[in-house]
């Protein structure tokens, strides 16, 4: 009985661990593997009977998902709210991590990350050097659907790759390559909001591990604005500017996202819907840029507009607990570097996403959650341990 749970589970790190490298290239091929990957995890549950074990922040990620239906039912379009809510579902990523990336496995699917990370960042550099993709309005996506989610994910595989390279301090060769090309294809996205979150990762990073090499930070801008193409640094530079059109328009969005707030309190506008709503209130902001816009390019406004206050509360209340441990395990886990990479996650989605609405990004909502997940799959044994204990202060930290 003991072998084929140990098989099933050696499966599931498997499809764990395709799936979170993989949904970087391809989210269909991903979204397979993380169908895969739930029924082989119900179906060990109902067999073992044994309850899923979770990290504490799950479960006020589990409130936020329950204020998210109950805004959806209240909506003034419930059938598209609840369809756009399908998205819950991927929160399954937390146990799914959580049961298939024990012990050492955690730090393998991390080194898969980066692999795949690297991949694509090699592609998006192509796209941008040889295939005509080299301008703001023409941005290269890699293999994905838009240049938004690409950055996004290049940037949450800069977090890992920072992190296996600042804290683990063996086999350093693969993440040096690695960094360099995920840089590289970042900075060539144009996403300014992507390029904000690495450097407040990177600061975070060294200044946990390596804080005589904070330097790095500053030095690595410098040697942007000296060598980086005129666009580019005018990019940067726009984020500054109170006239530059993107910037206008996400003020624009601010105030409209207070407005709904203020109309919508308890439960918002419903998911999907700040779209639909977006134009009405847009009618006294003759200063915005866009007739329209899919979301409010800030998470929390977003998620107080779309699914009101108590549902904003419940995400807050996920953040300072997913925090909170994470920086703990940073110090004190018996896997750093993989805490590292989580804790960086987290900073930088936190960081880029009050000028971009990542958190709802599937494939950026995927990984993220791996790998803040993984931390606390590192700290169990790869034997049916209680996370509860597991998650205790390791005598000697680790690496």
């Amino acid at each position: 009985m003991r072998s084929s749970s140990s098989t099933l589970n050696w499966i599931g790190f498997l499809l764990m661990a395709a799936c979170l490298g993989v949904i970087q290239v391809s989210i269909a091929a991903a979204q397979i593997l993380f169908t895969f990957a739930t029924a082989l995890w119900l179906w060990g549950w109902v067999n073992d009977r044994d309850r899923p074990r979770m990290p504490a922040f799950f479960l006020p990620l589990a409130v936020y998902a329950l204020l998210t239906l109950v805004s959806a039912a209240l909506s003034d379009d419930p059938k598209r709210s609840f369809w756009d809510s399908r998205q819950l579902l991927m929160f399954l990523a937390v146990p799914l991590t959580m049961q298939f990336g024990r012990g050492r496995r955690a730090t393998q699917i991390v080194d898969v990350i980066i692999a795949f990370g690297a991949i694509g960042a090699v592609y998006g550099v192509v796209q941008y050097a040889m295939l005509g993709y080299n301008a703001l309005g023409h941005r290269p996506p890699g293999t994905l659907s838009i240049y938004m989610t690409f950055s996004g994910v290049l940037m949450l595989a800069l977090c890992a790759a920072g992190s296996r390279l600042i804290f683990f301090s063996e086999r350093r060769i693969w993440p040096a390559i690695a960094v360099p090309a995920l840089l590289v294809a970042l900075v060539v996205t144009y996403a300014r909001n992507a390029w904000i979150g690495v450097v407040a990762a990177m600061t975070y990073l060294l200044g946990a591990r390596r804080p005589r090499w904070l330097w790095v930070v500053p030095a690595a801008i410098v040697l942007f604005f000296l060598v980086a193409p005129s666009d580019l640094t005018r990019r940067a530079t726009s984020m500054f500017d109170r006239n530059d059109p993107t910037v206008r328009d996400r003020f624009v969005m601010l105030a409209i996202g207070r407005e709904m707030v203020r109309d919508h309190p308890w439960f918002g506008v419903g998911p999907e819907r700040v779209k639909a709503r977006y134009e009405s209130y847009r009618v006294g902001h003759p200063e915005a840029v866009n007739a329209t816009n899919p979301h409010l390019h800030n998470v929390p406004m977003q998620i107080a507009a779309e699914r009101g206050l108590p549902a904003l509360a419940a995400w807050l209340w996920f953040i300072v607990v997913a925090a909170r441990d994470l920086v703990r395990q940073v110090h004190r886990g018996p896997a750093r570097a993989v805490a590292g990479a989580g804790a960086a996650a987290l900073l930088a989605m936190l960081a880029a996403g009050m000028f971009e609405y990542n958190f709802g990004d599937t494939e950026f909502l995927v990984l993220f959650l791996g790998l803040i997940t993984l931390p606390f799959a590192a700290a169990a044994s790869e034997a049916d341990v209680p996370v509860t204990a597991a998650m205790r202060p390791s005598p000697t930290p680790a690496r």
